[in-house]
């Protein structure tokens, strides 16, 4: 073969190489993206970046998830929600309560069946999207109940507002069984803030202060290149 011929294919074929590793670093990297620039601790990253390592990480999917809220106002009950979601869980299934969650929710994806009520929930009275681009949560917690059935807590930041809060959490897989070793995983989780609490104290005598939120979450396994 000649020299410069091998010496082509050992070029392109390092190339590749280094190509792939940085794709997949890239790929890794990603994971934690919408966290980054120190929205989130360093060390909550990492732990993410650990579980993905060995399995334990699911990575949430936009398509089939769902933020929703509902508020009663004194007309009738506003109902809303956003799509545009991001974020994974680090789940460790063994009873000693371990995991991580985050979630970042971007306010401008929020709808409603009104297009008057959408208008007011984006402008300043409330969620005030181009100030306050995006809904944080960060756990600290989580404790199994049951097989199925759990407390999760953790920091919201809403409105520019850091708050703790708890909710009641049902994770399953698709069927409603005990998540085991599923591909896809199914969370369910429901808590009630006042959103005084969060600066959006507006309207108080139309709209009621205590907001129901409701979140329908798809997750599915992921796995970092070793």
């Amino acid at each position: 073969m000649n020299t410069g011929n091998l010496v082509i294919r050992l070029l392109l074929t390092t190339l590749l190489l280094i190509s792939g590793i940085s794709t997949t670093a890239a790929a890794d990297q990603q994971l934690c993206t919408p966290f980054r620039d120190g929205k989130v601790k360093q060390s909550v990253l990492a732990v993410m970046l650990k579980a993905a390592k060995i399995g334990n990480l699911y990575r949430i999917q936009p398509a089939t998830s769902e933020v929703g809220f509902c508020i009663d106002s004194k007309f009738q009950q506003i109902k809303g929600s956003f799509k545009d979601i991001k974020g994974g869980i680090a789940l460790e299934t063994s009873a000693d309560n371990s995991g991580q969650a985050l979630l970042a929710i971007k306010t401008a994806s929020v709808s409603t069946s009104s297009t008057l009520v959408e208008k007011t929930i984006k402008s300043e009275t409330f969620f005030d999207v181009e100030r306050y681009p995006e809904i944080l949560f960060v756990s600290t917690g989580f404790e199994w109940k049951s097989e199925t059935k759990g407390v999760l807590r953790g920091n919201l930041t809403l409105h520019g507002v850091t708050k703790p809060v708890t909710f009641n959490v049902l994770l399953s897989d698709i069927k409603g069984n005990k998540v085991g070793n599923s591909d896809i995983i199914l969370v369910k989780i429901t808590t009630s803030i006042k959103r005084a609490d969060f600066g959006m104290d507006s309207m108080t005598l139309m709209v009621s202060d205590t907001v129901k939120l409701c979140m329908s979450v798809q997750a599915k396994s992921y796995i970092a290149a070793r």
